[in-house]
């Protein structure tokens, strides 16, 4: 059976925890400070700690050093006195989640549910890392590089703690399908992942869609809706282009994460967010509140473009070809040079436009033959990648310039050099069109707007 120590200078709340643990199938032990909990840890080596934040003889974080083997312990922090700052510390050191007094029985009994029994969770890492070494793959990610073992080894350490994670990198990386790895890796996998695009979703409907209302909360609500977080209880709720939230509905995701609140939160989801934008800079422009990005940044993870991915390329691209031969019954193939063509090009969309790109040439390569057709790499962009950069207008960016400057200028200029197409601007970068939409909308860019115009606007 699983253990749980239980650390509280209130008998009456270890008589009360150490009861409710009893009933999930744990067993138990108790402490009243420091001191007496470091004998327990030397006694018996715990599978959950459920500790209080002040104790007698020091602080419940005092404790996270004694904790062999920190990682697969689950260590939930317990207090009357809380605070943002005092949160996230603990989750830096290793806290698996915090609890406020009263603490929410149904809230601990949810926690304890997800506690793995048997070393299931390191077993399946292991497992992973097996499957890394033999076949670059690891869950659902594809990739040898040294970037991506780096995002393997922080998603394996992350995935077992209830650690907020903020996803960074440029659209197309993969943001979602690492968010999706955390989950299947988490104590939550049995319970729903939901991903919510903050950028694609109307302004009137975000607030409803992400927190539901009651029946007859408002003219019009005939009935219950459950929104985003009630849907996803017990398991994952993934925020991508979280700096495309409009700024009233921050303050009240900020409400719901804000654990030095007295609020009861009814439901328990952990967070994922993602951005493909620098979120220091968005708090700059005003577009991300700072006390919500210090609150999602306990463990940053950032995503390496595809272009410094070196072989990935490669292995990225067999594997999209594996899953459409299969899917389709066929054995098409690669012609003899078509992946070093591949190399060269610079896929400002990262595996999205890989992916797209791969499924285009696929379609293209006709009906199977004996050994099967060849793909090669003859459909723009990548064949028509070398002639364009050559002879394309081109823009002189300073070294030392602020990223966000340089995305504007390459953003207006392309958009000035497509004559306001925003679609073909759009493809010309890269990025979805509702991002540029975004993106143009920040610098004050309308509809409306003609090449000339744009001109303008920048002088202006």
């Amino acid at each position: 059976m699983s253990h749980v120590l239980i650390v509280d200078d209130d008998g009456n709340t270890r008589e009360a925890l150490a009861a409710l643990a009893a009933a999930e199938g744990f067993t138990t032990a108790s402490a009243g400070s420091v001191a007496e909990a470091r004998i327990q840890l030397v006694r018996q080596r715990p599978d959950v700690v459920l500790m209080d934040l002040r104790l007698p003889d020091g602080s419940g974080m005092d404790l996270f050093e004694d904790l062999e083997d920190r990682a697969s312990i689950e260590t939930i922090l317990i207090t009357g006195h809380a605070s943002v700052e005092t949160a996230v510390e603990a989750l830096r050191l290793g806290a698996s989640d915090y609890l406020v007094k009263p603490v929410n029985t149904q809230r601990l009994k949810s926690v304890l549910s997800r506690v793995p029994r048997n070393g299931e969770l390191r077993a399946e890492l292991g497992q992973l890392r097996d499957e890394l070494r033999h076949m670059g793959r690891f869950g659902r990610l594809v990739g040898r590089s040294p970037a991506m073992q780096e995002v393997y080894e922080k998603v394996a350490r992350v995935a077992s703690t209830e650690a907020t994670v903020l996803l960074l990198g440029e659209s197309g990386t993969g943001k979602e399908i690492v968010a999706r790895t955390i989950h299947d890796l988490s104590r939550r996998r049995k319970h729903p992942f939901l991903a919510i695009n903050c950028g694609a979703i109307s302004p009137n409907l975000i607030e409803n869609e992400i927190f539901g209302h009651e029946r007859g909360s408002y003219t019009g609500a005939d009935r219950q809706h459950k929104g985003y977080f009630e849907q996803a209880d017990g398991g994952t709720l993934f925020l991508d282009e979280i700096t495309e939230m409009p700024m009233e509905l921050q303050v009240r995701l900020l409400r719901v994460l804000d654990i030095g609140t007295s609020r009861v939160v009814e439901t328990d989801v952990r967070i994922i967010a993602a951005t493909n934008r620098d979120p220091r800079e968005a708090v700059r422009a005003g577009k991300l509140r700072e006390d919500l990005y210090h609150r999602l940044n306990v463990f940053p993870l950032e995503m390496a473009p595809l272009r410094s991915r070196g072989d990935d390329i490669e292995l990225i691209a067999n594997h999209f070809l594996d899953e459409m031969n299969e899917a389709c019954g066929t054995r098409k193939k690669f012609a003899p040079g078509a992946i070093a063509r591949m190399k060269q090009y610079p896929w400002p969309g990262n595996v999205r436009e890989l992916k797209n790109y791969i499924h285009r040439v696929f379609i293209m390569a006709g009906e199977e033959g004996l050994e099967g057709p060849t793909l090669d790499a003859e459909a723009t962009p990548v064949r028509s990648y070398a002639a364009a950069s050559s002879s394309a207008p081109a823009i002189t960016v300073p070294l030392g310039t602020p990223l966000s400057v340089a995305a504007r200028e390459l953003i207006l200029s392309t958009l000035e050099h497509c004559g306001g197409e925003r679609k073909r601007t759009a493809e010309m970068l890269g990025i979805c069109t509702k991002t540029l939409y975004n993106r143009l909308r920040e610098y004050g860019i309308r509809e409306e707007h003609n090449g000339a115009g744009m001109r303008d606007s920048r002088a202006s």
